[in-house]
């Protein structure tokens, strides 16, 4: 998400759109805007970012109504519809003391989502004739089909999808779309097991640890998973920490382990270590005073 770098870019394009090659101009924005920094993600002000995301979301999409089938634009807004979705929206609505107001909060989050999966398997299915319908017949043949190049299509298009489903456990159709989640991220751990700082192994801290052993969860194999997400950050991402404990911690009732994980979280300088983590890393902070403050809800004893 990159609102600094494109908006004078977007103002040049408006100004210049009526004396120059109009599919030359949006190419060329087009690609800035989705190729550029992620000025957001070293940001140290939530709220802010909250507030400029859904203006720099629309100004790409008005950008795709001109170039369709631009996979950069379609990655970049996967992945901003799902980080708005999941770190505010969401957030929010969880939070919310009001019934109603969390159910209409964990409704829009979903619709976000299920936005920013649509855009990540238009991105996938450029230039592969069918893709859509043999991901629903074969996931694994059809992720397979995926190159490193596409690894954040891969990764956005599933953990959107993936948090739609776990909030759509009243929709049996959706819930049956699981596996095509599992076969686009394993497809992309396949490629690259790095992206983002282990971001790939983290999805799989919570796919392994989130569901009973009944399931095909393993606490095992998230544990792996977490180890290897901490480790690929360099320690300097929080958010492996938060979710092994809302997950595996969790589940096992392991309330001193959950505590201590959340500590951990709470005391990394989020705003002075790690730059290119900074956002996610509060945001990582804000889930986990929320888990910390329902402890006696999580826990038996």
């Amino acid at each position: 998400m990159i609102f600094r770098r494109i908006l004078p870019l977007l103002l040049s394009a408006a100004f210049f759109i009526g004396c120059s090659p109009r599919g030359y101009v949006v190419s060329r924005v087009a690609d800035a805007a989705s190729s550029g920094g992620d000025a957001f993600a070293r940001d140290d002000d939530p709220e802010l970012v909250r507030d400029a995301v859904p203006f720099a979301l629309k100004a790409m999409e008005s950008l795709l109504a001109e170039r369709p089938d631009h996979k950069g634009l379609l990655a970049a807004l996967a992945k901003g519809f799902t980080q708005y979705a999941v770190a505010f929206v969401l957030q929010d609505a969880e939070e919310a003391a009001d019934p109603a107001l969390r159910g209409e909060g964990v409704d829009r989050a979903r619709r976000l989502l299920l936005r920013a999966k649509g855009y990540g398997l238009r991105g996938l299915s450029a230039g592969r004739d069918g893709f859509a319908a043999k991901l629903s017949e074969n996931p694994a043949g059809a992720a397979a089909l995926a190159g490193p190049e596409d690894v954040p299509l891969l990764y956005w298009t599933a953990a959107a999808w993936s948090v739609a489903v776990a909030r759509s456990t009243d929709d049996p159709a959706l819930l049956a779309d699981l596996p095509r989640c599992e076969a686009l991220m394993r497809r992309a751990l396949a490629l690259d097991e790095r992206y983002d700082g282990g971001a790939i192994h983290e999805y799989f801290v919570a796919f392994e640890g989130g569901r009973p052993g009944a399931m095909g969860g393993s606490p095992e194999r998230a544990r792996r998973h977490f180890e290897r997400a901490l480790a690929l950050s360099g320690g300097n991402k929080v958010s492996p920490l938060v979710t092994y404990a809302e997950t595996v911690s969790v589940r096992s009732q392991d309330r001193k382990g959950f505590l201590e994980l959340l500590d951990r979280a709470l005391t990394f300088d989020a705003r002075g270590t790690a730059p290119e983590f900074r956002m996610a890393n509060l945001v990582a902070q804000r889930r986990a005073r929320w888990l910390k403050g329902r402890v006696d809800d999580l826990f038996l004893d």
